[in-house]
């Protein structure tokens, strides 16, 4: 079965990496939509509280937590187990420099992590704010150097984070997500992924055209 199939199916296995309050959401979202997610995330504090079923978000109730780890949901520090996940989204943080740039260490240290579980028929998007080119510049040689082709075998994807914390009228589900492949085949997965929770997806021609978002 490919990604698309597992994706229509709702038999893929969604991996969120970075559980702070752009992943959280987002995994929540995805989980009552019905798929399977694994968290991901370095400080094993905050993995420990979601698997005790409490919310680190002020914002987000601990009864969300306990219902999203009864559908199947782990956080966990365990990288490894990004081989397991049909669909990987990277929500780390991009804090400013001091010159003002995204900084993308942790976006840097994340792909060193989880390059050596890259594998045929994955999906890759990153979610964190970041300057037009990152994809391509900084993403994709992780997945060349995997041997993976991108557009057949692999699928690459910016689409940008769209959170509005505590609004009452707006949540992830409902507030338009932009998506942009680095190829057509790498798009139509984008929209098959998060067409599955997200009521509109807003396709756009590029990932660089997403990152300008």
């Amino acid at each position: 079965m490919n990604l698309i199939e597992k994706l229509n199916t709702k038999t893929a296995t969604i991996g969120v990496l970075g559980l702070g309050y752009v992943g959280i959401p987002l995994a929540l979202t995805a989980s009552r939509a019905g798929l399977q997610v694994i968290g991901f995330d370095v400080v094993q504090d905050r993995v420990d509280q979601l698997n005790d079923g409490e919310s680190p978000i002020k914002h987000i109730a601990d009864n969300d937590i306990l219902s999203m780890k009864d559908s199947g949901f782990e956080a966990t520090t365990d990288f490894s187990k990004a081989a397991k996940c049909d669909a990987l989204i990277i929500c780390v943080p991009t804090p400013l420099n001091e010159y003002r740039e995204p900084d993308l260490s942790f976006v840097v240290a994340t792909m060193d992590m989880i390059a050596p579980y890259l594998r045929k028929g994955q999906l890759l998007s990153l979610e964190s704010t970041t300057w037009p080119g990152t994809t391509k510049e900084v993403l994709l040689p992780y997945v060349e150097k995997a041997g993976l082709e991108v557009g057949k075998d692999f699928f690459l994807v910016y689409s940008p984070e769209r959170e509005d914390p505590g609004n009452s009228n707006f949540e992830t589900q409902t507030i338009p997500k932009v998506a942009g492949g680095h190829t057509p085949a790498c798009l139509k997965a984008a929209e098959a992924l998060y067409g599955i929770f997200i009521d509109r997806v807003v396709a756009v021609s590029s990932t660089e055209a997403a990152e300008m978002v």
